[in-house]
């Protein structure tokens, strides 16, 4: 899930503050002599003394304007380790006479390792230098003293300001742009500028050439049709690849903060395929990007127009009494809270939903009774369900927590708590500052300073693919789930009439985290295996929040870890010490689970869709996921 920053709005401020030393620095090209542009006078260790400690304290509050002395107040540091990092820095600063120490501190960093830099002396100095403040500036963020949030906030606060001052991102000492400069005769600066201008135009920065992309094309492949439309969501319908599919029917709920092809990249690697290939008669949700006539639906209008009704009408198109359903990401959390309505509903009406035992086959064969009733139960609708990177215990959030407190939550609700939208560019651009030098500057020096064309990257197409949110969902789900965490209190919350309580969501769930998730932390997905009721299976992949998603099995890279006593003890770091690790992808112990609650294998549809009630409306991916903000 992506926010803006409550401390002001960082990713559009970083943004407007690289477009004004791009100007900066093409003034100061004509004046390379001097040793730094405009800019970077602050950046501490520029000075050329080791006196320059005192300036870096002023260094440390223009990093964190918001946070640096509320209530004019002044930060605090822990003395002892501020008195230690000075006299590191101090001898650290006294090394850098030496132009081995050099040369092997910007070999360790990717941004000044290329020869250029170390053949350039004012260069070499600016980001020997750089990199000796930075670390100091870091270590003095590390030394504040403050709650846990605080000093959260002061270190991302921090980590901004020095990705933001790298001497790489200043035209004027960048050795390796201006080695090109002079290499392709100016061609490289001009192309750096149209690629400027071309991204200003969009609105955001290009992570890949996006002209070799297109939507139905050669991403979101995945032959299907759409087979129902409301003006909340479309519903895709995928042609077998199977002769015969499970009779319990398959539906994917993706994020309604991103588009569904993530789920269907390229053939190699698509979930969507997969699970066709694997004979799973399947469904998707291809969420509307919301324009203003959408811009007050509701959290509830989600899930009773979008989510409940993607299940009935698969259920309906399918004739079926049970179906599978999935749920990534924010998809996952709105997805569970349907099953939570609809267990109220379920309950209600037909008593508490019937639990699959969990005895033997033997225990059951010993068994016996006299008479053998049969009683006609209605199903319920769901027979499992798959979270995957799913936050429903939000009381641990990451670094995205710096982000919401009452007063960031209050604003939006002021904003648009009652209609509006959140511009899906808005929380693009937070969520790439999460990683600001991978995600931002990297490519504005390659796309602006070497005038470079990013290589083709599927997932970084779709990343960039953003959509706009429904402002009163938006502050619903920030006050509700993100700050005061109700969906793991029972009766806290009441969604489409009912009250909702996910400990009696008895489905069979399987649960998938990735190790290095920075969006929903691994040890966060986790814990919904202590706030949901059925019979679990959790599993943990490698790498990051989409990476670890998206890893097919034919590419047999990254392990996966499970732990088959089917204990879940209370917390993550005790579930690992019982974990076996795996090599390859989870993809193929997922199927093994989801085919075992899929049921039987019947013949495959020839016919997308049922009678006219649910005839074919367009091919897939359908014209709702081409829709741009």
């Amino acid at each position: 899930m992506n926010f803006d920053p409550s401390w002001g709005q960082a990713g559009q401020s970083i943004q407007q503050f690289w477009q004004e030393q791009w100007g900066k620095s093409l003034q100061t090209l004509q004046q390379l002599q001097a040793s730094a542009p405009a800019g970077l006078a602050s950046m501490p260790g520029l000075g050329g003394v080791p006196q320059s400690w005192g300036g870096m304290m002023e260094a440390l509050k223009s990093a964190m304007p918001q946070t640096a002395g509320a209530a004019g107040q002044s930060v605090q540091f822990d003395a002892p380790k501020l008195q230690s990092l000075q006299q590191e820095y101090v001898k650290a600063f006294q090394s850098l006479s030496d132009a081995q120490t050099i040369q092997a501190m910007l070999a360790k960093d990717k941004r000044f390792s290329k020869p250029e830099w170390s053949a350039n002396p004012v260069a070499a100095m600016a980001a020997a230098n750089y990199l000796l403040g930075s670390r100091m500036l870091t270590g003095m963020a590390e030394a504040v003293q403050g709650d846990d949030k605080t000093r959260s906030r002061v270190r991302f606060a921090v980590e901004q300001w020095v990705a933001a001052m790298a001497p790489s991102n200043f035209l004027a000492l960048n050795a390796d742009a201006l080695n090109k400069i002079v290499e392709t005769k100016g061609e490289s600066l001009a192309q750096g500028i149209s690629n400027l201008l071309a991204d200003m135009r969009q609105g955001h920065v290009s992570m890949t050439d996006e002209s070799l992309f297109t939507v139905g094309k050669n991403v979101a492949t995945t032959e299907g049709a759409v087979v129902f439309e409301n003006e909340l969501f479309q519903l895709i319908e995928y042609k077998p690849l199977t002769t015969k599919v499970y009779e319990k029917p398959f539906l994917m709920v993706p994020p309604c903060i991103n588009k569904f092809y993530i789920l269907d990249l390229q053939p190699d690697n698509s979930v969507i395929r997969y699970a066709v290939s694997e004979g799973h008669h399947t469904f998707v949700v291809s969420w509307r990007n919301p324009d203003e006539s959408l811009s007050g639906a509701t959290w509830d209008d989600y899930i009773e127009n979008g989510v409940l009704k993607a299940v009935s009408t698969v259920q309906d198109i399918c004739a079926v009494p049970q179906i599978n359903v999935l749920g990534f990401c924010v998809g996952g959390t709105m997805l569970t809270t349907a099953m939570a309505v609809l267990t109220a509903r379920y309950t209600r009406e037909h008593g508490q939903p019937a639990v699959k035992p969990t005895r033997s086959r033997s225990a059951a064969a010993k068994t016996t009774s006299k008479t053998t009733v049969k009683t006609e139960v209605t199903p319920f609708p769901v027979a499992s369900m798959t979270l995957l990177t799913t936050l429903l215990d939000f009381s641990d959030t990451g670094i995205l927590d710096i982000f919401i407190d009452e007063n960031m939550v209050r604003l939006r609700e002021m904003q648009m708590g009652k209609g509006g939208l959140m511009k899906g560019q808005d929380m693009a651009s937070t969520f790439s500052f999460l990683r600001p030098n991978d995600l931002v500057w990297n490519y504005v020096v390659g796309n602006y300073l070497k005038g470079e064309t990013p290589p083709p990257f599927d997932l970084l197409y779709w990343n960039s693919d953003s959509t706009n949110l429904p402002g009163p969902f938006y502050a619903w789900y920030l006050r509700n789930l993100y700050l005061e965490n109700n969906l793991t209190k029972s009766g806290a919350l009441t969604v489409c009439g009912e009250t909702v309580d996910i400990s009696a969501v008895k489905l069979p769930v399987y649960v998938y985290g990735s190790r290095e998730d920075h969006i929903v932390p691994v040890s966060t997905a986790y814990a919904s295996t202590q706030v949901l009721g059925g019979d679990l299976r959790f599993v943990m992949g490698a790498s990051g929040h989409i990476a670890g998603v998206i890893n097919p099995p034919a590419k047999n890279k990254r392990s996966h870890w499970l732990r088959e006593d089917g204990e879940f003890p209370a917390t993550f770091d005790d579930w690992t010490e019982g974990a076996t690790e795996y090599p390859g992808s989870w993809w193929t112990d997922w199927s093994a689970w989801l085919g075992s609650h899929a049921g039987k294998q019947v013949a495959a549809p020839k016919n997308y869709g049922r009678a006219k009630a649910y005839a074919a409306i367009e091919d897939a991916p359908g014209r709702y996921v081409l829709a741009k903000v």
